[in-house]
Order: structure tokens, then C-alpha cells, then sequence
């Protein structure tokens, strides 16, 4: 019987079925076709236009059922919020429960239900309630929400946010953890061990885990722990670098422990990603400048990432008395982006900022900015002013991929925490394009003749992050894109060169996501401890073929 109509038991079925062939029969290569088509079968069917989410599962139903072949370009099209995955990973955050805090900061914001700083309405910590802070369903249900959007989550990088990690029950933190894998291994584990070996083979790997902590609470002990945990970056409450201010807003701890905190990651080789937060009570336009400049000109300091929170007035919060009794005043949205356009003027090419404000919902701010997109409208006044800012967010490929660009080695050296960094980039000639990059770390202990706190890292360079850009390739598959075309193999030579030839030392170490640790042992690397190991006397190290600013044809 031939159906010409839509019934209550076809739904939408087969109107979005037929936007699906449609668009595959005329090789829609842009949004504009796809809309025309769109518009085209909501006409005939006398119905809304499909949203993108709905052709979606239409798509995936008739590549199941195998009426239809998969099109990459159509996946592409349909994905929702494609920059989410734009970055070569899936971000998947989550929150642990409300616990006390052992801080008594005067701008943390408390609200029942929620742990400290955190409020409702917040995407990530709303999710978080709603699921009762479960770590399995929270990572469960992200990857499907994401897997509905159209995006890849073979890779994902795991943030764990809810105030201070370490300072939460040893046991609760290998519990989260752990559920936190069995939530993307789709499978019960035994124990933290088992999941993070399953996790090395899964559909859904783990490739970074980061946590956030306090400076004070991080020791040698610490970092081991974390590294056990599976932990590869850690978010640092530093705020600002100034003892008096720190003093003021009862932050609890000195610039003397954010250095120490930093050396010791650092050498460890975690990523090292500082929250500064300018406009705290005491403070001021130009020393918010001068201690920013701090930051990167100081070698006890320069972290790998930045979040960059202006502080607002939030109730809840003992800040949001002084404000009300006028005590406290926040920058106008102009002073505060002037302030933002000079520190964004400095940025070194090797650093990343992640965000440039709080994800709170600006019917929670009292006082103080309430522009949410003002990364955006930052970039867009430099824009206009014919500035720019070097940092990796500011020059990631993302989209704009050409295979026939050519591609450049650029190095970057500099010191940091008694120890040296060496940060290798592949870009276009005019650095404003960066494809990947990788960060190698020659430890303080090499230079100081003294043990390193881990013995596996003993004489020992670290690789402390490798990354491609550009939209996430699933596993095993190779589509116009940057990554899995070789880019991070050829750093890793270029590091193991440096390692052997420039420092004569016999070996190197990966602190490696979980997820990663098989892309490591395709490269000879053998896992010891929590780190993926290399010896470079038994193995010769590889020849590199492309010199600094002049690439072979073979890497474009």
C-alpha cells in the first residue's frame, strides 16, 4: 500500500529519511544545499523543517540498515555545535560531590546542593545534580548526548571539576575515577586498574584527564597519587601573584606555594593550567596588568594553560557584602576588556587560554561583567584595532584545513622552574595556523645533579603533551583533517633527537593519557610505573626530514 502522507506511527520518519537520500542523490556539500532540501520535504509534508539531530537518526537508521552508504560530508553538515570537537577532542566535563572546602576565599559563591563555587544553571554542574553527581551516568550520558549531535567521542579528554580534589577522601577520588572509565568503557570494572586497561582498547578512550586543586595542597606524594589516578593535567587555583591580595581574599595560601606546586608538576610533567582572576577586592587595574605580565616573565611560574575568571559578585558569598556595603567595586565592562586586550597583547606563543569567563548564568551575577561571549567580543576589538594575540586557542586550525598548506617546524625554548622547556610546533609560515604541537620537558633534576622524587623519571626527559588539531578522526580512519597524517610522530623523532644529541640522556618519558597508550607502544615506548618509557640505546633514533621553516612536500 503506497503511503503519500505522514501517519502518527511514521512520525517524522519518513520525511527526515528522505531528506537524508535526497541530499546523498544531489551530493550536498554545503549547509545552504542541505537547507534547500530541508525546506523542499517540510513543504511536501506539511511539517516544521527537521532539525539537524532528527536527520541525524534518520541517517544512522538507513546506514544501519544499509539502504543508504555512509557520507562523511553529510555527518559533518548535520553535526550540532561542531566546535565542541573542533579541537581534536571531546570535552567531557563532570563534578564531584559537594564536599567542605577546606578554602575560605571571600568571592566562592556557596549554594545548597551544589559544591562551593559552584551554582545552578551552570551547563556541566546542572547535569552533575540532575544525576545525582553520579561519575558512570555523567560520562555515559554526555557521550550520547554528543554521539546524538553527530560528534566522535573515540577521544575524549575528561575534566573533573567541583572544587578542591585533593582534598577529598582518597577513596572517593579512585571510586570517581574509576566509575569515570567504566562510564566511557560502557563496562563494570573490578577495580581502577582494570578500567584503565580496558579503557587502552574502548571505543570511547580516555586520552586526558585533568582535576583542580589547590597550590597548597600539592606535594611530591600528591603528584605520584594523581599520576596513579591516571591524572595527565591539574588546574591550579593561583588566582593572582601577589601575596597581599592573596592575604585579602582569604585565599589560604602564597605565591610561595603556587611556585612549589608548579615545580613539582611540572617535573612530574603534568600540564599545569593556572585560574587567575583579575578585579579581586584590593586589587587594581595596573597590578592585575603587572602581576599578569608576572606570570609569563617570572621561570618559577609560565604554566602550559590559562582561565582567565574576572571575578564577579555572586550571592552567597562574604564578597557580596562587601560589595553591598560599598566597600568593593568592579571594573567596567570597558576597563576590564582593556585589560584583557593588553594581557592577550603579551601571551607566548606555547600557551593556551581555555577560557576568558566563568560559565555562570549571568541571572547569578550581582555585580561586576555580565558578557558571557567575551572571549568573542575581546577578539573582535582586537580585530579591529589590527592586534593579535599568539596564543594556541587564538591560531588552532579547526576548520580551516588545506592539506595542500605547507607546514613548518618551529621550536620554542625557555626556561621554567629550574628546569627547561622545549616546546616543538608544526604551523604555517605565518604562525597564525597551528596544526600540532608537542612539550618537552628537560626535569629541574638534571640540571640540579639531585634524585627525581619519581625513579621511573630518573635521567629522563618528558613529554608532556603532544596534540593535533582540527576536527576529531575517529580511530582508523583517514578524512581531510590534520589528524592521523603523521604530524605526531614526527615530533616525537624531533623530540627524541633533541633528548639524545642535545642533553645525552639515555631515555624518555611520556606522561600519557590512558586512552594514548597504544599510539605510544606502535613507537617502542613500554609502560613502567604510570608513564610510557622509551630507551633510547636500545633504540636508534629516527631521522627527520623536516628542518626548521623548510618542509619537505611529504608533510604538507
Amino acid at each position: 500500500m503506497e503511503i503519500n502522507r505522514l501517519t502518527p506511527k511514521k512520525s517524522l520518519w519518513e520525511p527526515t529519511g528522505q531528506v537524508i537520500k535526497e541530499s546523498i542523490k544531489n551530493r550536498v556539500k554545503t549547509s545552504a544545499e542541505l537547507s534547500l532540501i530541508k525546506r523542499k520535504m517540510a513543504k511536501k509534508y506539511k511539517i516544521p523543517c527537521p532539525s539537524n539531530i532528527e536527520l541525524l537518526k534518520a541517517y544512522h537508521k538507513l546506514v544501519e540498515k544499509k539502504r543508504i552508504k555512509p557520507s562523511k560530508i553529510l555527518e559533518t553538515l548535520l553535526r550540532k555545535h561542531p566546535i565542541r570537537t573542533l579541537s581534536g577532542v571531546a570535552v567531557i566535563t563532570v563534578l564531584t560531590k559537594p564536599f567542605k572546602c577546606p578554602g575560605k576565599c571571600i568571592y566562592c559563591p556557596k549554594e545548597k546542593g551544589f559544591p562551593k563555587s559552584y551554582l545552578s544553571g551552570e551547563p556541566a554542574a546542572q547535569r552533575a545534580k540532575n544525576l545525582n553527581y553520579d561519575p558512570y551516568l555523567q560520562v555515559k550520558k554526555r557521550i550520547e548526548s554528543l554521539r546524538l549531535e553527530g560528534h566522535p567521542t573515540d577521544k575524549i579528554e575528561l575534566i573533573v571539576l567541583g572544587g578542591t580534589f585533593s582534598w577529598y577522601p582518597k577513596k572517593y577520588q579512585e571510586w570517581f575515577i574509576k566509575r569515570c572509565f567504566d562510564g566511557a568503557n560502557d563496562k563494570e570494572s573490578k577495580n581502577l586498574k582494570e578500567a584503565q586497561r580496558i579503557n587502552e582498547r574502548a571505543k570511547n578512550r580516555i586520552i586526558g584527564l585533568s582535576i583542580e586543586t589547590r597550590p597548597d595542597l600539592i606535594t611530591e606524594k600528591e603528584a605520584i597519587w594523581l599520576r596513579d589516578l591516571g591524572v595527565t593535567k591539574v588546574e591550579i587555583g593561583a588566582q593572582i601573584l601577589d601575596d597581599k591580595i592573596l592575604k585579602r581574599n582569604k585565599r589560604g595560601h602564597g605565591v610561595k606555594e603556587i611556585k612549589r606546586a608548579t615545580k613539582i608538576l611540572k617535573d612530574a610533567g603534568f600540564k599545569i593550567q593556572y585560574h587567575l582572576m583579575p578585579n579581586l577586592f584590593g586589587s587594581n587595574l595596573k597590578n592585575d596588568f603587572e602581576k599578569f605580565k608576572l606570570v609569563f616573565s617570572d621561570e618559577n611560574f609560565r604554566p602550559d594553560w590559562l582561565k582567565i575568571y574576572p571575578c564577579v559578585v555572586c550571592k552567597g558569598s562574604e564578597l557580596y557584602k562587601i560589595w553591598k556595603e560599598g566597600k568593593y567595586k568592579p571594573y567596567s565592562d570597558k576597563e576590564l576588556i582593556e585589560l584583557l586586550i593588553k594581557a592577550k597583547k603579551i601571551l607566548p606563543y606555547w600557551v593556551r587560554v581555555g577560557r576568558l569567563f566563568r560559565d555562570i548564568s549571568i541571572q547569578k551575577i550581582e555585580a561586576g561583567s555580565k558578557i558571557s561571549n567575551l572571549r568573542e567580543v575581546v577578539q573582535k576589538e582586537m580585530r579591529k584595532r589590527g592586534l593579535k594575540c599568539k596564543c594556541i586557542r587564538c591560531r588552532e586550525i579547526r576548520e580551516k584545513y588545506n592539506p595542500k598548506e605547507k607546514v613548518y617546524l618551529f621550536r620554542e625554548d625557555y626556561k621554567a622552574s629550574e628546569g627547561r622547556e622545549i616546546f616543538l610546533s608544526f604551523e604555517n609560515k605565518e604562525r597564525n595556523k597551528l596544526f600540532a604541537f608537542l612539550r618537552l620537558r628537560i626535569p629541574s633534576p638534571v640540571f640540579s645533579k639531585e634524585s627525581h622524587f619519581i625513579p621511573v623519571l630518573e635521567n629522563s626527559v618528558i613529554i608532556r603533551e603532544l596534540h593535533t588539531y582540527g576536527q576529531v578522526v575517529p580511530l582508523g580512519e583517514k578524512v581531510l583533517a590534520p589528524q592521523h597524517r603523521g604530524l605526531g610522530k614526527k615530533l616525537i623523532t624531533e623530540a627524541e633527537k633533541i633528548t639524545k644529541k642535545e642533553f645525552n640522556l639515555p631515555k624518555i618519558a611520556v606522561i600519557s593519557g590512558i586512552g594514548v597508550r597504544n599510539y605510544f607502544r606502535e613507537l617502542n615506548y613500554r609502560l613502567k610505573n604510570s608513564y610510557m618509557i622509551k630507551n633510547l640505546k636500545q633504540n636508534k633514533v629516527g631521522k627527520i626530514h623536516l628542518q626548521n621553516k623548510k618542509p619537505k612536500k611529504e608533510f604538507r
